[in-house]
């Protein structure tokens, strides 16, 4: 069986090496006020800290999203996926009842017997959530007790990388997607459409992108576009 190094992850540890510095994802909530920007070597940090949560953890099969599903731009959101897959997991972007861990938002969480489970604040700054209910842990506590070493287990080429919808793509898959070497605005959809846009494109193309969730008028868009000197209105 032919093994391979994810190669999103591939992608990622070679962007870091090149240009660590420059942004990735700059995540926006204009109703809020709230912005974000993660270098690709901060994004990278945060996807080794969560891959390595997932090894404490003992998480060894599938990761199940629903937090992906409700909020899909949101810089947390994409980094779970990358983390999965640095493990050689599988990521399904929705509720799974065959996971092995849930990862949910902040929007009364409640444990699932028998599966683990973790909660993300979403805060612009990843501050972490308390009064969470008994089974319920909080992603930012969890993750940054973890060390930054970077690994990447070998997959399985053909394995399943994410599920979404009877959508799967398997690890060696996730080469053969569009690339994107500009600079990106983009608006939230579909959970996996919108990490293609946001990050997978970007990675494998050297571009980045500027996420916008949430209400926005035409004219706070078009000042974000200019400001983020975005190459592209949309993505």
């Amino acid at each position: 069986m032919l093994r391979v190094e994810n190669p999103i992850i591939a992608a990622l540890t070679a962007r870091v090496r090149r240009a660590g510095s420059e942004p990735l994802v700059t995540w926006y909530r204009p109703a809020e006020g709230d912005r974000t920007e993660l270098s690709v070597k901060s994004f990278a940090n945060w996807v080794d800290k969560t891959a390595n949560l997932l090894e404490t953890l003992g998480v060894d099969g599938l990761v199940a999203g629903p937090l992906s599903a409700a909020h899909p731009g949101h810089w947390m959101s994409l980094i779970w996926p990358l983390a999965a897959w640095q493990r050689g997991l599988t990521y399904r972007g929705e509720t799974a009842a065959d996971a092995e861990l849930v990862v949910t938002g902040p929007e009364r969480p409640e444990p699932t017997p028998g599966v683990l489970t973790i909660a993300c604040s979403l805060h612009p700054l990843g501050l972490g959530l308390r009064g969470l209910p008994d089974g319920v842990l909080d992603f930012t506590t969890e993750a940054l007790a973890e060390p930054d070493a970077h690994w990447a287990a070998p997959v399985a080429a053909s394995a399943p990388a994410w599920s979404e919808g009877g959508h799967t793509l398997s690890h060696a898959q996730l080469a053969e997607l569009p690339s994107q070497a500009a600079r990106v605005l983009v608006r939230p959809t579909t959970a996996w459409e919108t990490l293609v846009a946001a990050l997978l494109s970007p990675l494998l193309g050297g571009g980045s992108a500027v996420v916008v969730e949430g209400e926005v008028d035409g004219d706070t868009l078009e000042r974000i576009a200019l400001t983020e000197r975005v190459s592209s209105p949309l993505a």
